[in-house]
């Protein structure tokens, strides 16, 4: 698309406000944000972890907000991206920033609870900034890893509360609540009304909650380029054959 900057400008200011800080030709959509060059701060500490050259990859993107992920995707040659929100503001955003940009991305709405849908699995899923604004994060974890996920997942989570990790014995019995205390024990933090303005903020864990949490649903990590962002694969089933397996009572 060409436009002038004036008119990417204008545009810009009316599909606004973003959350993703892109720079489209010259024009910054976010240069305010109250977390810096937002989410490029972020990407630069975990780039190296994602191959450079994804020509041949297909890649799904959860929750892709204003398309900053999808498009450096792009970027990186994948063979087709596809960018998934439920929220028709972002993906405006998103649409109007791939036909400035030039990049073949498609973006589509649909909820995380019903990527089933898209009947096939990617080479790369970017699961980013998501889990927190769930109200059913392992519902949405399982659901990933068993429809959408074929090789490798790039999963980002806010955490707050301890970042030590500590082992966690498979079983222990009912009077043992001591585990409980510890500050290293998985955590999941519920906030019932707002957390930094955001009424969709459910779930903060700490570091070894969000762990276990990947565990439990069958994903193997296997890198933490940065703080908050996981590299898994798919490995074993669900514990307790997971939220996507609800025919079965615990006993049969």
């Amino acid at each position: 698309m060409s436009l002038s900057s004036e008119e990417i400008r204008n545009r810009v200011t009316a599909l606004g406000p973003w959350f993703h800080n892109l720079e489209l030709n010259g024009v910054l959509t976010a240069p305010n944000h109250f977390l810096g060059d937002y989410p490029r701060m972020k990407w630069r500490h975990f780039a190296q972890a994602i191959p450079a050259d994804l020509s041949g990859r297909t890649v799904l993107d959860i929750g892709c907000n204003g398309g900053f992920y999808s498009l450096e995707m792009k970027r990186r040659g994948a063979q087709s991206v596809l960018g998934i929100d439920f929220d028709e503001a972002y993906l405006a955003q998103a649409r109007f920033a791939a036909e400035v940009t030039g990049l073949d991305v498609a973006f589509e709405k649909m909820s995380v609870y019903d990527v089933a849908r898209l009947g096939r699995r990617f080479d790369m899923v970017l699961f980013m900034g998501v889990l927190y604004h769930l109200r059913h994060p392992l519902l949405a974890l399982d659901l990933v890893r068993e429809h959408v996920v074929g090789d490798l997942m790039v999963f980002q989570c806010m955490l707050r509360g301890s970042a030590a990790v500590a082992p966690v014995p498979a079983d222990a019995p009912f009077s043992a609540t001591a585990p409980f205390e510890r500050d290293d024990y998985p955590r999941l933090h519920f906030i019932e009304h707002r957390y930094a303005g955001d009424p969709t903020n459910w779930w903060v864990p700490n570091r070894a909650g969000i762990e276990a949490m990947l565990r439990s649903s069958g994903f193997e990590i296997v890198g933490h380029p940065e703080e908050e962002v996981y590299l898994c694969r798919r490995g074993g089933a669900p514990a307790g054959e997971g939220a996507v397996y609800p025919a079965r009572g615990g006993q049969a």
